[in-house]
């Protein structure tokens, strides 16, 4: 029989024979990959910076040695794949495989890095940023390009438990209004009561809690129609929690035209149960009377306060466009000098943030390097959508939209990571599963790629 040749110039890299244990045992990774794969997601989605700052590593401050300014998960993370890399049997090859699988992702690495080194070399803000915000989720999608059915159905159990136990946290800390760990810069705790659970600020919640609202209605498909509808629940009371004005208003909007549009759509080509239509007009009844109950007892309070008195947001969004008068074409282009910017800040009332992601990487890093940055963006974001099944427009449309209401990847965050994570997870198309078992029948004993798909 003629050996099977290598799908790409990639896969020549590898170490021949390698598939064939993965072949015998229909997975392609290791179970130590396996395993650092799923504690570095439950450390990113359950470990805050407030949790860290009691173990005594500062990650939301400004002071401290600049190795605690990375996630704890980023180095999970970078070990994991060094740890593959080797058992691959090849590191450069294995780097070469994953990067042809997942071109975007590499790119958009690639880039992070030469900025990193660009903000290095300038001695400008968001060293921690490339990497926390941009590097782990492009290196966390090279590694999940090896699609092992056990890592995602592990992954996808872990972030339904961390979710479910942030939004129970969250309605602990909103009921008692006693925050187990709360939001800290250099030590110093926010007056803000808003919950903070497992994942530090409110607002970093309230974007990730939506995402993973909307993920449950149009996504999650392996759970029950009753577990889905009961997380749905207790994450949108957690969204409550946590006060995030426009995590809520876009999950309410976004989530109620895609029920109606399914419900239209449901109700014109199938069949509907007299059971199930009498639990739906039940809930339609008691939903009204469950709300004004909630209301009586100010459930909803802390919400309406947050839309009557924003603490200045909504005039923030309309003040950093001031700060583009006093500077020069060049300073747009390449970033103006950093003293003037923060003196701008100070005049202007944005000392708690500059409220748009654009705006803020131009500010601070110039045009150029923004425009690099979000092209590399734009690709990541499409590679991601293609590797789900259809309905990821909903939580992608949400997180979009959501990005732009905050600094969010203009400053470190670990937002991108969570949003793949879910994307991914949650949206794994089911076919993937009969696909692998069909290339894993096809492969042969001299393929040269160990368990890595044969598709693009």
């Amino acid at each position: 029989m003629a050996a099977v040749r290598p799908a790409s110039s990639a896969a020549g890299w590898a170490a021949p024979g390698q598939a064939a244990a993965a072949s015998r045992a229909g997975n392609s990774i290791d179970w130590v990959t396996r395993f650092g794969l799923v504690v570095t997601v439950a450390v990113l989605f359950a470990v805050s910076g407030g949790m860290l700052w009691l173990v005594g590593y500062n990650y939301d401050g400004l002071l401290g040695s600049p190795a605690t300014k990375i996630h704890p998960s980023t180095y999970l993370l970078v070990l994991v794949f060094a740890w593959r890399s080797c058992t691959f049997g090849n590191p450069v090859g294995y780097m070469a495989a994953v990067t042809d699988r997942r071109p975007a992702s590499a790119l958009m690495a690639v880039i992070s890095v030469v900025l990193l080194v660009v903000v290095v070399v300038r001695h400008r803000p968001g060293m921690a940023g490339m990497v926390d915000t941009f590097v782990t989720a492009a290196l966390l999608v090279l590694m999940l390009a090896e699609d092992d059915d056990r890592t995602f159905a592990r992954l996808q159990t872990v972030v339904h438990a961390v979710m479910s136990a942030n939004a129970v946290l969250a309605l602990f800390e909103f009921a008692t209004k006693t925050l187990v760990f709360p939001y800290r810069l250099d030590g110093e705790v926010f007056t803000d009561l808003r919950s903070t659970a497992l994942q530090g600020h409110p607002l970093a919640n309230a974007t990730i809690t939506a995402v993973y609202v909307l993920a449950l209605l149009s996504g999650s498909r392996s759970l029950s129609m009753p577990l889905r509808l009961s997380l749905i629940g207790l994450q949108t009371a957690a969204l409550v929690a946590f006060g995030g004005r426009s995590a809520m208003v876009i999950t309410l909007a976004l989530g109620g035209i895609y029920l109606l549009f399914s419900g239209v759509a449901y109700l014109r080509h199938g069949r509907v149960s007299l059971l199930g239509a009498a639990l739906a007009v039940l809930l339609a009844t008691l939903l009204p009377v469950a709300v004004a109950l909630l209301f009586s007892y100010g459930f909803f309070d802390a919400l309406l306060e947050r839309f009557v008195s924003d603490s200045g947001s909504a005039n923030a969004r309309v003040e950093m466009f001031d700060l583009f008068k006093n500077l020069g074409l060049g300073d747009l282009i390449v970033g103006p000098d950093i003293d003037l910017i923060e003196s701008m800040r100070r005049i202007n009332g944005l000392e708690q943030g500059i409220e748009n992601p654009i705006i803020r990487m131009v500010l601070y890093q110039g045009a150029f390097f923004t425009l690099l940055m979000l092209f590399g963006f734009v690709l990541f974001m499409h590679e991601v959508a293609r590797r789900c099944h259809p309905g990821i427009w909903l939580p992608m449309l949400g997180w979009l939209i959501l990005l732009n209401t905050s600094e969010t990847l203009a400053s470190k965050t670990t937002l991108l990571t969570k949003f793949v994570v879910l994307a991914l997870v949650l949206y794994r198309p089911a076919r993937a599963v009969a696909r692998q078992k069909t290339q894993a029948a096809r492969v042969t004993g001299d393929d040269p790629r160990r368990g890595l798909p044969l598709h693009r």
